[in-house]
């Protein structure tokens, strides 16, 4: 069974909203076989990376970047997981209040070094999450999860 692990920081109901979706959207009832993981993403780990065979990544857009919370997992993961899981499917989704770009450039840059393969691109939402943000999220989740079914 593959597994899709989901490391997030969720610090608002905006950032819930979208969380949700994305675990609903990962597990919903067509997606057999793969097992959805969520991790906070300062109580994430190498091991958990290394176990899982696909990623989605949620933060909030903090002073022009990605959360000081998934910054951390990614310094914690970076070179115990480089080697290993080079070519592994990602999907991430931004929230913030008016400008998400250092938050997304951040990611792609951190993604790219190491070689994870973008699997759907990414879900960028500003201010309060309306329908089409939380349904975005929602197939983001699927999609992502889809890729790694047999």
């Amino acid at each position: 069974m593959a597994t899709l692990l989901i490391v997030h920081h969720t610090p608002s109901p905006n950032c819930q909203a979208l969380f949700e979706a994305v675990v609903s959207g990962a597990g919903a009832p067509e997606i057999e076989g793969v097992r959805v993981v969520r991790r906070a993403a300062l109580a994430a780990t190498a091991s958990d990376v290394l176990e899982a065979d696909g990623y989605l990544l949620g933060t909030p857009a903090n002073l022009g970047y990605m959360s000081g919370a998934l910054k951390h997992f990614f310094d914690q993961v970076y070179y115990p997981c480089l080697d290993s899981t080079r070519g592994r499917p990602f999907g991430f989704y931004v929230h913030g209040g008016n400008d998400v770009t250092g938050a997304v450039r951040g990611i792609e840059s951190i993604t790219t070094g190491l070689g994870w393969r973008r699997a759907a691109d990414p879900v960028t939402v500003t201010g309060a999450p309306g329908k089409d943000g939380t349904e975005a999220c929602w197939e983001l989740g699927a999609t992502v999860a889809a890729g790694l079914m047999d």
